[in-house]
């Protein structure tokens, strides 16, 4: 019984993602509605918060995969609770990459869970562990873009039809990210089973650094031009224009100022 109730603890959704989910409701209902008296304050909270409960799925999608891939510690480790305070290193899964959409408006991959590896069997359920977590990202895009590519945007106010195509380029740009398989990146833990024991040695030292090599990539003007060209033409073939992420862009960093174009009537 004792065991029993553990388990069922162990898979209890936390307080702080409730919190989290309600913030995110909260903010969107003010941005549809128009109810803040700052529109570009109730855009950054709803899509700072709803950034993070992307980044809570994100991780837990892992974990949901692993555990039944094999792998029934993630429970007792809390992964199965969505509380991002249970991460493995909770300040790249959560803070880190909330720093990055303030100030670059990219979705930066986060930290991982910690999944004990040697629980599994078969390098097919490796690769899905790993594959999962960017999935997560993939199915969030396509929610947010639902009313874009399905022409269903009458009804839809501005300011939250802005605020949506942004949290989707978030969204967008983290799948795109954490599918290089650059070691450290989930896209490499996704062919990594599948390399040989000599290549995945002399890889090894390098993954704790692969997500930082990634980010100062990006501030190279070519790569950087190169990337957000792939971004833009995923939310293009998701039916959304640059003007749309651009204007939630700068809704979203409102203490800059937003443009006229993006606020006027």
């Amino acid at each position: 019984m004792t065991t029993a109730a553990t388990r069922t603890a162990d898979r209890r959704i936390s307080p702080v993602f409730v919190g989290i989910l309600a913030v995110t409701a909260v903010t969107g209902w003010a941005t549809w509605t128009g109810f803040a008296a700052k529109p570009g304050l109730a855009v950054f909270l709803f899509v700072t918060s709803a950034w993070i409960v992307s980044l809570c799925l994100h991780e837990y999608a892992h974990a949901r995969t692993a555990l039944h891939s094999g792998d029934i510690s993630v429970g007792s480790k809390g992964y199965l609770t969505l509380n991002p305070l249970k991460y493995t290193h909770a300040l790249l899964s959560v803070v880190l990459p909330v720093l990055f959409v303030i100030m670059g408006g990219i979705g930066l991959p986060g930290g991982a869970v910690f999944i004990e590896r040697g629980r599994v069997r078969g390098r097919w359920r490796h690769s899905l562990i790993s594959a999962a977590g960017p999935l997560t990202n993939v199915l969030f895009a396509a929610v947010c873009t639902a009313p874009f590519w399905l022409g269903a945007l009458d009804g839809v106010p501005r300011d939250f039809r802005y605020a949506l195509a942004f949290l989707a380029l978030l969204q967008v740009s983290a799948a795109i990210l954490n599918f290089l398989p650059v070691p450290g990146l989930d896209g490499y833990g996704v062919i990594e089973p599948w390399l040989s024991y000599k290549v995945k040695r002399q890889v090894e030292p390098f993954a704790q650094w692969g997500l930082m090599f990634v980010f100062a990539l990006l501030w190279v003007p070519s790569v950087n031009q190169v990337f957000f060209g792939v971004v833009d033409d995923v939310m293009r073939a998701l039916g959304v224009g640059a003007d749309s992420s651009d204007c939630g862009y700068w809704l979203y960093r409102f203490w800059q100022g937003t443009p006229e174009l993006c606020v006027s009537p």
